[in-house]
């Protein structure tokens, strides 16, 4: 796959998941040095393992924004690109949040709202998916 300009002859990036992902990266990193390190003792072995998993996936639809940043400068749908930023930032703060929240309070209720957050990952993977299959027409 070839960069073409924008009109103007520049390729321009979305600027909200550029900085989105970058900041929810920084703070997935800081979570996890939180879990490693901070957390140790005061909750279960299988608490530390769900705080992971909601690490991980900040981190992995973190740079997800990052790379819906650079696609955008690349030719693919920016509106559809737009909506996978927004359904991966919806997932982070669903998926994520709720384990964090779940392990550091105890608060059982919000356990439901984690598999919203894995449903809103699926979806904007699915629109990146089609972004990038209706460039190749």
């Amino acid at each position: 796959m070839t960069a073409e300009p924008v009109p103007g002859g520049e390729r321009r990036v979305l600027g909200f998941p550029l900085i989105a992902g970058g900041f929810l990266a920084l703070l997935a990193v800081m979570a996890g040095a939180f879990g490693a390190h901070g957390l140790r003792g005061l909750v279960s072995e299988r608490g530390l393992e769900v705080f992971q998993t909601a690490v991980s996936y900040q981190m992995y639809h973190s740079i997800a924004l990052v790379l819906v940043a650079v696609l955008s400068g690349l030719g693919l749908s920016r509106k559809l690109l737009r909506w996978a930023a927004g359904f991966y930032l919806a997932g982070i703060l669903l998926f994520s949040g709720s384990l964090y929240l779940l392990v550091l309070t105890g608060i059982r209720w919000i356990g439901p709202v984690t598999p919203l957050g894995g449903v809103c990952f699926m979806v904007g993977w699915a629109l990146l998916v089609i972004s990038a299959l209706r460039r190749n027409k």
